[in-house]
């Protein structure tokens, strides 16, 4: 006859070990879920932001008469923030529109962006963050 295994008194006291250990790892692991997501949506931003100084620099460099104005770039860059709902984009910043073919031309957009989970558990993160996208193109 096979006898069953004898097992130690103390396997009986692990039942709960498991729940504890879930218990404790689980604020980190939310943690961790938020600030992929929160810093996912600030890399989208970032992004925007990189397309529409792109989209109004490339505006503002085309060989066109008359040649765009600073308003025409700075309105190329809005729509693609528009487009994107984006809102509340604080500035959009063009330096060296209309000149001569060769000279530079530089589109900076910026924007405040406030994260939504991590201020509360981030002391660093309280504030709103700048977000700013620089783009330099030559004029055709």
């Amino acid at each position: 006859m096979i006898s069953e295994p004898t097992r130690p008194e103390a396997w009986g006291r692990e039942h709960g070990a498991a729940a504890v250990e879930f218990a404790l790892l689980l604020p980190l692991l939310v943690l961790l879920l938020f600030g992929i997501v929160e810093f996912g949506l600030a890399l989208h931003r970032h992004q925007v932001l990189a397309t529409a100084s792109r989209e109004g620099a490339r505006a503002g460099i085309r060989q066109t008469v008359p040649r765009p104005t600073a308003g025409d770039i700075q309105q190329a860059a809005r729509n693609v923030l528009t487009q994107a709902g984006v809102a509340g984009a604080s500035g959009v910043v063009v330096t060296g529109a209309g000149g001569a073919s060769g000279t530079d031309l530089i589109v900076t957009v910026e924007t405040p962006y406030r994260f939504f989970v991590l201020p509360s558990t981030v002391p660093g993160l309280r504030g709103p963050v700048m977000l700013r996208s620089r783009t330099v193109m030559k004029h055709e």
